[in-house]
């Protein structure tokens, strides 16, 4: 204390002065205490408060500002204190800062419904800034992780821009975006949806789904315009690489293996229009034995019938209409077929049919899946009847083509006069009728006469299964049909089993049918003996023959004396049937 004696304040031992605890001892100081009492917080600190007339202008300039101003921190701030202490001078925080910069940082997040823009103009935006930057993406990129990124690259420029549309949330948005660029915008939730058949467009504002129940359901939602329909149908026929344009206006594509794609565009169609389109959607369903009887689809006989055909080498044709279900009957026989038999499939530019059976991750079945190619080039196109004559290098024990519609007829019916099971559909009205659409196929491959054609189809091609959808939408085997070549050479119709409508009724603009399936006659002897010849064992031939048996009237029997088929028989001549008077 005496070397710093120089150092002590003049107010040393002055009794006005407060001294501390230490206040004997040289050099008093001030308490702590008492700084505390006099600090900031203390209940005596002393506040100067500014004028009202600064705080009024101060909450004014706050309110008053933008509402896309950066908000920065609070040790940037510019605005003047409204508050001020002898202790600190550090600006103070009032209710009206307060509110000013909650506002402020809502309006860095969030657009007010009162700036929500159109999607439409948001949409292109989006478009033209993806495709700027990651066009790649959208063009080679496939798979969950890439649909991933490019929604957070969507996602990124919405918030980035604070872009908001009405009545749709950040994610909606982001969905929607997303769904109109990479995707087919409303139709995506219909064309991989579960349940559906077909959506037909009409025109750009007209859209109706066909449900698997058979009901037709016209859709609220539309396109924005006719170039927005084109625009979506140009995505979808850009999968199989097909061009929507004025030179092609007519186009048939795929989008994947089991949805088909046929579209017309201006000027096929009117401008106000914009595109017509049909979807069909192959659902791969596994349809059992149960499903058809259950839907009233066929009975298990002749499902069980049909089955025996096509595993012992009798080859058959299901024909139909559009839409009659030939090809959910034609994949469910071709599922009974046995794991140690060769199938080989072909079908017309995209694949319905998914034959592949699996156990414990191996194939247990033999099946090669083939389609047509088609190009502008013809040396480059591969077509069914090619197919079909890679098909006999197999080695096949089951040859399915998708659907007869041209030449490939002629091989097709070649293929099953030369020991190999052949399944096909095509378009007819009648059972009956289906023999003779296929001699019109043939002879666009090889002009021969008709008797001579009618002989080899009926030859190659004894059962046919004639499939039709009611008025009421319901799906129905109408009619299995075998054709017996007589020793005389003439021809004669049996029919198997047909569905007889009891009842068909209109009320409340929907349609009631009622109908009964029933065995109408066995098939021949000339049927039987090729079973046998091609494996069948006579238990499962006798098995076959009663079921006709327990169901068949006695009047029907084609052998019954008197019976109609009988009476049509004693009629016959080598290339004519009477039937009723009419000429078959």
């Amino acid at each position: 204390p005496r070397r710093h004696s120089s150092l002590r304040p003049d107010y040393e031992g002055k009794q006005e002065l407060p001294q501390g605890d230490r206040a004997g001892m040289p050099g008093g100081v001030f308490m702590l205490g008492q700084k505390r009492n006099d600090s900031l917080f203390g209940p005596g600190s002393r506040t100067i408060e500014a004028p009202q007339s600064v705080l009024e202008k101060q909450e004014a300039a706050l309110e008053g500002s933008p509402l896309d101003e950066a908000v920065q921190p609070p040790f940037e701030t510019q605005a003047p204190a409204t508050a001020f202490t002898d202790a600190d001078d550090l600006p103070r925080r009032t209710i009206a800062t307060e509110a000013a910069a909650g506002q402020r940082v809502h309006s860095l997040f969030f657009t007010p419904e009162s700036e929500s823009k159109d999607f439409s103009s948001v949409l292109q935006d989006v478009q033209e800034y993806i495709s700027g930057k990651y066009s790649t993406l959208i063009t080679d990129g496939v798979g969950a992780d890439t649909k991933e990124q490019i929604k957070r690259y969507i996602s990124k420029y919405v918030q980035d821009r604070r872009i908001a549309v009405r009545d749709l949330s950040g994610e909606q948005l982001v969905d929607a975006l997303y769904t109109e660029m990479a995707e087919f915008g409303f139709l995506t939730k219909y064309i991989f949806g579960s349940g559906i058949e077909e959506i037909n467009i009409n025109s750009w504002r007209d859209i109706e789904v066909l449900y698997s129940s058979g009901q037709m359901v016209k859709l609220e939602e539309h396109f924005d315009s006719p170039d927005h329909a084109i625009n979506v149908i140009r995505r979808m026929l850009h999968v199989s690489g097909m061009v929507l344009d004025n030179a092609s206006p007519a186009v048939l594509g795929h989008l994947s293996k089991n949805i088909r794609i046929a579209v017309l565009k201006t000027p096929l169609v009117d401008e106000d229009v914009g595109v017509c389109a049909s979807i069909r959607i192959v659902n791969p369903q596994n349809m059992q034995k149960e499903d058809f009887v259950r839907g009233g689809t066929a009975t298990g006989p002749m499902l069980d019938f049909l089955s025996a055909c096509l595993r012992y080498g009798v080859s058959v044709c299901v024909a139909g209409a559009t839409g009659s279900g030939k090809t959910t009957v034609a994949g469910w026989l071709l599922t009974t077929i046995p794991d140690n038999k060769r199938i080989f499939t072909i079908e017309n530019g995209s694949r319905e049919l998914d034959l592949v059976r699996e156990k414990n991750g191996r194939v247990t079945n033999s099946v090669i899946h083939t389609i047509t190619r088609e190009s502008e080039n013809a040396k480059q196109s591969v077509d069914q009847d090619m197919l079909l004559d890679m098909a006999l290098r197999y080695h096949p024990d089951i040859i399915c083509v998708g659907e007869m519609r041209s030449a490939e007829a002629y091989a097709a019916q070649e293929a099953a006069r030369t020991g190999h099971g052949v399944l096909t559909t095509i378009h007819s009205n009648s059972s009956q009728a289906t023999w003779r659409r296929m001699v019109t196929l043939c002879k666009r491959k090889h002009e021969m006469a008709d008797d001579t054609l009618m002989d080899l189809v009926t030859e190659a091609f004894p059962v046919t299964v004639f499939a039709k959808q009611l008025e009421d939408k319901s799906r129905k085997i109408m009619e299995i049909m075998e054709c017996e070549t007589l020793p005389d050479g003439s021809r004669q119709y049996n029919t198997l089993y047909r569905f007889r409508i009891t009842e068909n009724r209109l009320e409340d603009g929907k349609f009631h049918i009622d109908g009964v399936h029933e065995a109408v006659s066995p098939i021949s002897e000339s049927l039987q003996k090729r079973f046998v010849e091609n494996g069948m064992p006579q238990q499962e031939l006798d098995r076959l023959m009663e079921s006709f048996e327990q169901t068949v009237p006695a009047e029907s029997s084609p052998h019954a004396e008197g019976s109609a088929v009988a009476k049509t028989t004693a009629a016959t001549d080598k290339n004519t049937l009477q039937e009723g008077g009419k000429t078959v």
